[in-house]
């Protein structure tokens, strides 16, 4: 697939590997519908576009159904089809699992997991109509490999990978591709929350823009599943092989994380629980006339 002239939409848009996606698109010249919660987020992403692309811009709260319909309305309207699907939004609560509350639980799973549901259910009609297409679930390594402190989130991940097979196989009369993409962690504002975390587990950052590239490298050649991290395919093999084996490789490093950082660990991090609210104007359409 050649993203030139193609109408890409993107959940989770406003910042980290959502916006550097969106920025990434753009660069290969396709024609953007971008979301997020944060209107403010969404516009400093469409201010980076320098492309002549015409880039449509929705805040909105991605687990809610009216959302899912409004983006429906809005690719129609402004696309007339869908050729690629990008379920890049998410959100996570890292800490000892009896401290993380019921509240962060039900979040991660309405955004990591019921969120991309709902809204690969409202597109398929527009992603059939431009055939061959395709969906990208944005999942983590975490997804593959169940990480300690990040339990719920590692759930949700993996829920995300099975559910991606399963459209994989459900759609591929239709000739809608499915490519699950599962970044190590990667140097956003979610990571940044919990940097005692990932400095204690000696955890490598990955670059936004250099994730982004690789996911859409992969996208575009039809893979089944992107690994943006050197070696992570063989960990993931490794641990579907010999799970005991990586049991004991990150026992050992919970014990080490555990005395490096004394009481920390035991501290929940994630994002505020502040409402979305509806923007005047909510949709808000950015054409940039081509030449």
């Amino acid at each position: 697939m050649r993203l030139e002239g193609k109408a890409v939409l993107i959940t989770g848009a406003g910042s980290g590997i959502g916006r550097a996606l969106a920025v990434e698109a753009a660069r290969r010249g396709a024609n953007l519908l971008l979301t997020g919660r944060d209107r403010i987020a969404l516009e400093e992403t469409r201010a980076l576009i320098a492309q002549p692309v015409d880039v449509h811009i929705v805040p909105g709260d991605i687990t809610r159904p009216d959302h899912c319909a409004e983006l429906q309305h809005v690719a129609r309207r402004a696309f007339g089809r869908l050729d690629l699907l990008i379920h890049n939004a998410g959100a996570q609560w890292a800490g000892p699992l009896e401290r993380i509350s019921d509240q962060a639980l039900a979040t991660m799973v309405n955004t990591n997991l019921l969120a991309p549901m709902m809204l690969t259910r409202a597109m398929i009609g527009m992603l059939r109509l431009a055939a061959p297409s395709r969906i990208v679930f944005v999942g983590s390594m975490f997804g593959a490999i169940a990480f300690p402190l990040f339990a719920g989130y590692s759930a949700t991940k993996a829920g995300l990978s099975g559910y991606a097979d399963a459209v994989r196989r459900e759609l591929r009369a239709d000739r809608i591709g499915v490519t699950y993409a599962a970044p190590r962690a990667t140097a956003t504002a979610m990571t940044a929350r919990a940097p005692h975390l990932s400095d204690a587990f000696a955890m490598t950052l990955d670059a936004p823009d250099q994730v982004a590239r690789r996911i859409l490298r992969g996208a575009c050649r039809g893979a089944r599943t992107v690994y943006p991290g050197a070696g992570e395919r063989v960990f993931a093999l490794v641990h579907a092989l010999a799970p005991r084996l990586i049991d004991g490789a990150i026992g050992r490093q919970l014990r080490q994380a555990v005395r490096h950082l004394g009481p920390r660990w035991q501290s929940v991090q994630g994002p505020s629980f502040a409402p979305w609210r509806r923007h005047p104007g909510a949709i808000q359409p950015s054409v940039k006339e081509r030449s």
